[in-house]
């Protein structure tokens, strides 16, 4: 059995597709990249297989990912890109107030 479940787009010549599928009569999820081009058309070797007892905690982790934490990335990403930084954004500071008076013991 053989069922794809959807794709994401690499590039211009590459998806990443995830199907259900039983390889050597075992069920489970494959992730794997699939390339058309003029010399190949076809899954590459690049992926990876989750079994079906496997599954429950992969899907646990992947939605364990904050996605507000994706969205930092790509913003520091293209900061680097650009050569410019955010400056309307405060930097996380680990005193309370630098002018705050420091007691004499």
């Amino acid at each position: 059995m053989e069922k794809d479940i959807g794709k994401v787009t690499k590039n211009d010549t590459t998806d990443v597709i995830i199907r259900i599928d039983d390889f050597g009569g075992r069920r489970g999820v494959t992730i794997r990249e699939f390339v058309t081009s003029d010399r190949y058309t076809g899954f590459t070797k690049s992926g990876v297989r989750i079994s079906a007892a496997d599954f429950r905690k992969f899907k646990e982790i992947i939605n364990s990912i904050d996605e507000e934490e994706l969205k930092e990335e790509v913003a520091q990403k293209e900061e680097e890109k650009s050569g410019h930084k955010d400056i309307s954004k405060k930097p996380a500071s680990s005193n309370k107030d630098i002018d705050e008076e420091i007691p004499d013991y």
